[in-house]
This record gives structure tokens, C-alpha cells and sequence, in this order.
């Protein structure tokens, strides 16, 4: 299942390569934060549904609590700059990646599922401060979307801590 923890990684390594001339602009960089959320909170409510360990079940309750919240964050803050979030490469792959994730995850049970959903954690976290430490920060222009991305990030390093934290308790 090694396999599920690169979707995530080719698909936000994405968002280096696809703005390559010039980076993401603002709109594109709402649209890429709002399907990263949705895509964790879609694992969230399916490891809610199906983990075995109420550890994992947690964590997944978790993901789409936290992750909920900053989507709400991200679209009063679009809706109060009047930017409309664009379609791009990198969040197209993320909602690709994210369906094939949770595809893949559908036919797990158990033990199985518990590592694999876990697994994924640890690596999209991984990828997604990536793509905001280089791609996002660094090109988001309008100071209250930086400041929001910029405020979210430590709940990103706490969920990456906490999976990893997780991910050695399976790996027993």
C-alpha cells in the first residue's frame, strides 16, 4: 500500500512543476488550499466510518474537523476578497489523487486499513507543507491569504506529529 502515500506526493510535487513560470496566482492558490482540505476531510470521514482503531478513528474525526474549519476560513476569505478560486493543474491532481486514495482505501478492512489511511496521512502532510513552505507562501500576493495559509500551517506540522505518532504505534 506504499502506493497510496505517493499519490499524494506526485500530486502536490505538482504544484512545483505546474507553476514553474511565475507560480500560482491567488485565485489558483484559493482553489489548490480549499481541494487539499476537502480531499484530506473525504479520508477523514471514510477512516471515521471504517478504521478499526479508535486511535485511527479518531484521527480521522480530527482531520475532518480541522480541516472543515479552515475551508470555512478559506471561503469567507475568498468571498470577502471577491476572488473566485480557479481550477488549476495541482488541484485537479489533488482531487484526482484524493478519489484514488479513498478508492483504494474502499477495499481495505482492518489492520490493513488502519496503516494504509495512516501511511497517506503521514506522506500528504508531508507533500502539503511542501507546497506551502515553497509554492503557496511564497506566491499568494494578497496578504490576507498568506496570513490565512500562514496561520494554518502549525495545525498541518501537528497533524503530520500525530500521524507519525500513529504510524509507529501500527508499525508494532
Amino acid at each position: 500500500m506504499k502506493f497510496l502515500s505517493f499519490i499524494a506526493a506526485a500530486a502536490l510535487a505538482a504544484a512545483g512543476t505546474a507553476f514553474a513560470q511565475g507560480g500560482p496566482n491567488d485565485a489558483q492558490i484559493a482553489h489548490i488550499v480549499v481541494t487539499a482540505n476537502q480531499v484530506d476531510i473525504d479520508a477523514g470521514k471514510l477512516a471515521e466510518a471504517r478504521a478499526k482503531s479508535p486511535e485511527v478513528k479518531a484521527f480521522g474525526k480530527q482531520m475532518v474537523t480541522d480541516h472543515s474549519g479552515v475551508n470555512k476560513q478559506a471561503t469567507a476569505l475568498v468571498k470577502k476578497l471577491k476572488v473566485k478560486p480557479e481550477n488549476n493543474d495541482t488541484s485537479k491532481a489533488l482531487k484526482k489523487g484524493g478519489e484514488e486514495n479513498v478508492k483504494a482505501l474502499k477495499k481495505l478492512k482492518g489492520d490493513a486499513f488502519d496503516k494504509a489511511y495512516i501511511d497517506h496521512e503521514v506522506a500528504y502532510h508531508e507533500q502539503v507543507l511542501d507546497a506551502i513552505d515553497k509554492v503557496l507562501i511564497p506566491n499568494a500576493k494578497n496578504a490576507e491569504l498568506k496570513g490565512l495559509i500562514e496561520k494554518v500551517r502549525p495545525a498541518f506540522v501537528a497533524h503530520l506529529e500525530h500521524a507519525k505518532m500513529l504510524q509507529g504505534k501500527l508499525g508494532k
